[in-house]
């Protein structure tokens, strides 16, 4: 082999040696309308994919298949399993993508497109075998598009504001289902138009946000393309001894949305039983208590990640919206009234919104490496999103337990919800060491 003629040869080939394969852009406190056009992405994404899991696909399947309610469980399950596998692969392509555009900006739009394709899918499916395949690339494209959003969160936001910028983001999705849900309503005479016309919204809202602020070349952070296969199998986990604030981290986000899930999967048909409404009224019912929630969201969000902010403790108020939580999933589980149902969802919106707010900033303080940021946010995004895999699963067998008859045992699926909610937030309270 060669050696090195010069002291400016070796200087460059060691320069070389110690240059990482991707590099973390620098980090610099972002304008007040950088944070909000990001917010309206998320809130185009939310809007484009939350609003066939809370009301489009439970009116289809109940066209496809009447009375069997069950059958949305595992059309949710399979394509959430799905989107779950691809999620670290796509996570490390976007970590190493070069382009023009960046980085994270090529995946919010071929996401948003993909999605689009999911939903005309499922609006045109003759049978619910299409719509559980629609549905598979509908979220697997959303979901894209809205980890590149995160992504774009770890790469630019700075410490001190990303507990604004995860409660924008947890109100605009807070927000997102309720008006999709109120669009999709006023046009709920055509099958088409329930699934288009929300997506359709929630795309512009998106492309708003790399159109007027863009990423800019990834050549500058991207220094080696290729990777083996032994590190893309190895994008799928992380050593829990090597880093445990993010395992902790990790573990209760995955039991307290595991919680979350028991409680929002069948919405749709828990307020239909509860108000002895057909499944297609609800979403009037529905969009209101949405609405009325709307002030207990901002309220938590707000409070949770802009106080979050100024006191730099984080953990307290995670374990503030588990208490919350449980006070409304036990609301709910004893409500037979629309009053009482409009209380607990209060509660519980405003719980969902405050830990989600102020446990997104603890994420970005615990990752292992942001130069990886979409590596390990996949990884993370493992805790939210096997849960909304696997509750869907689950919570058909809780239903049925001491069911009387056609009505399903909402009550015990509330109460299991609001039990791991608290356990989740006990071990991030408990267990994370780094972050106050």
């Amino acid at each position: 082999m060669s050696q090195p003629n010069t002291e400016a040869e070796l200087q460059a080939e060691l320069s070389a040696a110690v240059v990482p394969a991707v590099e973390a852009p620098p980090l610099r406190k972002a304008s007040a309308s950088y944070l909000t056009l990001m917010s309206l992405a998320n809130f185009g994404v939310s809007m484009a994919f939350i609003v066939p899991l809370s009301y489009s696909l439970s009116v289809r399947i109940s066209q496809l298949a009447p009375g069997h309610e069950e059958v949305l469980g595992y059309v949710a399950g399979t394509a959430q399993f799905i989107s779950i596998a691809a999620s670290p692969l796509i996570g490390v392509w976007s970590d190493r993508f070069r382009s023009r555009l960046g980085r994270r900006t090529p995946f919010m739009f071929g996401g948003a497109l993909i999605g689009l394709l999911g939903l005309l899918i499922i609006a045109l499916a003759p049978n619910v075998i299409l719509v559980g395949a629609g549905w598979v690339v509908g979220l697997s494209g959303w979901s894209a598009a809205g980890q590149a959003i995160l992504n774009l969160q770890a790469d630019r936001i700075p410490e001190e504001q990303r507990g604004k910028i995860s409660a924008l983001s947890g109100l605009s999705a807070q927000i997102a289902p309720v008006l999709g849900i109120g669009i999709a309503y006023a046009v709920s005479s055509s099958t088409l138009l329930v699934f288009m016309v929300p997506a359709l919204v929630g795309l512009v809202f998106l492309v708003l946000f790399p159109l007027f602020k863009r990423e800019g070349s990834s050549a500058g952070l991207v220094h080696n393309g290729a990777v083996s296969v032994k590190a893309l199998l190895a994008s799928y986990v992380f050593s829990p001894r090597k880093y445990p604030d993010f395992a902790w981290n990790w573990l209760g986000r995955f039991i307290f949305f595991m919680g979350l899930y028991f409680n929002t999967t069948f919405g749709t048909f828990f307020y239909a039983q509860r108000l002895g409404l057909p499944v297609k009224e609800v979403a009037g019912t529905v969009a209101i208590i949405g609405m009325l929630g709307v002030v207990s969201a901002s309220a938590g969000a707000l409070i949770g990640g802009f106080l979050s902010d100024r006191l730099r403790r984080r953990k307290l108020f995670t374990f503030i919206g588990a208490l919350l939580f449980v006070g409304g999933g036990i609301t709910e589980a004893f409500a037979h009234s629309f009053v009482t149902l409009v209380i607990g969802a209060l509660l519980m919106q405003a719980a969902i919104a405050l830990f989600g707010a102020v446990d997104g900033a603890i994420v970005f303080a615990v990752l292992p490496d942001r130069a990886q940021a979409g590596r390990y946010l996949a990884v993370v995004g493992f805790s939210q999103r096997i849960p909304s895999a696997i509750a869907p699963l689950i919570a058909p067998l809780i239903i049925v337990l001491g069911a009387n008859g056609a009505e399903k045992n909402y009550t015990a699926l509330y109460l299991a919800g609001a039990t791991l909610a608290l356990i989740g937030s006990l071990c991030i309270v408990l267990k994370v060491k780094s972050v106050r």
